[in-house]
């Protein structure tokens, strides 16, 4: 498994954890709980993006140069079911990569392993910038 960053900040906050990451697949989880409900209290299709963009950014990161960084320029989220409290899984694999950008679709499963939502994403590749 090539090593993927360590959870901080918002990953952290929601909980989302790397199973496991390769250049090729990326497969992630996320216990849903209170803090990803909308006021229905299905999970917020907001979380699932922001689920599926941690992990289509890892796999985006996992394959460029280690001066190089990606960010996220585009976007689509394709909602199939809606999702009660639970674990969802994901799978980020790399539909393009390129040398100016990298096209990633990732597939959320609810807890009962149905296909949930799917996300395509556009990442720029840009060089690191120095840390301060």
């Amino acid at each position: 498994m090539t090593s993927a960053h360590p959870r901080a900040n918002m990953p952290a906050h929601f909980g989302i954890r790397i199973v496991s990451a390769e250049k090729d697949k990326v497969l992630g989880e996320i216990d849903a709980d209170e803090r990803h409900l909308n006021n229905r209290g299905i999970v917020h299709g907001g979380a699932m993006m922001a689920f599926a963009d941690d992990l289509g950014g890892t796999a985006a990161g996992l394959n460029i140069a280690p001066e190089m960084s990606t960010t996220t320029i585009e976007s689509k989220s394709n909602f199939f079911r809606a999702s009660p409290p639970g674990r969802l899984t994901a799978i980020s694999v790399p539909l393009h990569v390129g040398r100016r950008t990298i096209v990633v679709q990732t597939q959320i499963f609810g807890a009962d392993g149905k296909l949930a939502a799917m996300v395509t994403q556009t990442q720029l590749v840009i060089p690191r910038t120095p840390k301060k």
